[in-house]
């Protein structure tokens, strides 16, 4: 179990590295998608992907969000994240979107990549009868940044406009579950500060820059805090989470890489406890994992009956 783990762990951190390199099309062993290039959105970069399962009755999904800081990445690197010949073998659907980057004029800049998972999972829930999909279970998956905008989409309320003119916008945004990696839990810099000191994340998002400014400005833009920290949305009804590291935790000390640091897995969790929402956390040593991955967790809880 643990050389599983550490394996797939890797073979992130090995995504991560690259994520910022122009893509070169899916990995050798990614099925090629059922329909390529799907516009969810106006802009350029509101494209996805779709694998079909085969299965005679509506599937889950799958809704596999990239890394790269909302600032690079793309659909591409899917495999990263989940494993689609595993998802697809348990009759799961899947969907690999992109998104606008934080470079948008959207103000701040990270309702950009957020309100974009948004609107493609919206859209892919208008697709449900055409594509053979099941709405009331779809789960997403991510790495980093992909897995922040994961989170933030389990735990925030539901973006559908019920009076709108607009059939998608009408579409729920609330997810089944989420599984993902490296994930940053909160965008508050003084959370993070407390929990790792040398935090150095998260003022792109708002579009600040350094981590001091970031931390500087932290008064002035509380509201935006409360609205796009996964963290600050998290109430009792949200769905079960999945949160998986490669190092161990460490509060309140400094890390090698705090940006992926599991000590934002260790505060999600406690948090998630206290308001009575399932989170389970993986990180190297320790005992009695019961999904040595986020794959392991979709299936389960995409294929519960």
């Amino acid at each position: 179990m643990k050389s599983a783990i550490h394996l797939f762990i890797l073979l992130f951190v090995f995504g991560q590295v690259h994520a910022q390199k122009k893509s070169l099309g899916y990995g050798a062993t990614v099925p090629k998608p059922t329909i390529s290039e799907i516009a969810y959105g106006k802009h350029e970069r509101n494209i996805l992907d779709f694998w079909r399962a085969e299965s005679d009755s509506p599937t889950p999904v799958a809704f596999v969000i990239h890394g790269g800081g909302w600032k690079g990445g793309s659909k591409e690197r899917l495999d990263r994240f989940a494993d689609p010949n595993a998802l697809l073998k348990a009759g799961i659907s899947i969907v690999a979107i992109n998104y606008r980057y934080v470079t948008s004029t959207e103000k701040p800049p990270v309702k950009a990549p957020l309100h974009d998972a948004a609107r493609a999972l919206q859209f892919v829930r208008s697709k449900a009868k055409a594509w053979n999909l099941d709405k009331k279970r779809i789960g997403a998956a991510g790495g980093s940044a992909g897995a922040c905008s994961s989170l933030w989409l389990a735990f925030h309320d539901d973006l559908a406009d019920p009076k709108s003119k607009d059939p998608v916008a009408k579409e729920s945004s609330r997810l089944t579950c989420a599984a993902v990696i490296g994930a940053q839990t909160t965008l508050d810099p003084q959370q993070m500060k407390e929990w790792t000191p040398n935090s150095r994340y998260g003022g792109h998002a708002f579009g600040l820059g350094s981590f001091g400014n970031f931390l500087k400005q932290r008064e002035k833009i509380l509201p935006w805090i409360g609205e796009y920290s996964p963290y600050a949305l998290v109430t009792k009804d949200d769905p079960p989470v999945y949160l998986i590291y490669r190092t161990p935790p460490a509060i309140g000390k400094e890390q090698k890489d705090p940006t992926h640091t599991s000590n934002f897995g260790v505060k999600l969790q406690d948090h998630c406890k206290s308001q009575g929402v399932d989170c389970e956390l993986v990180y190297p040593g320790l005992p009695n994992v019961k999904y040595e991955n986020p794959t392991a967790f979709l299936i389960s809880q995409l294929k519960r009956k």
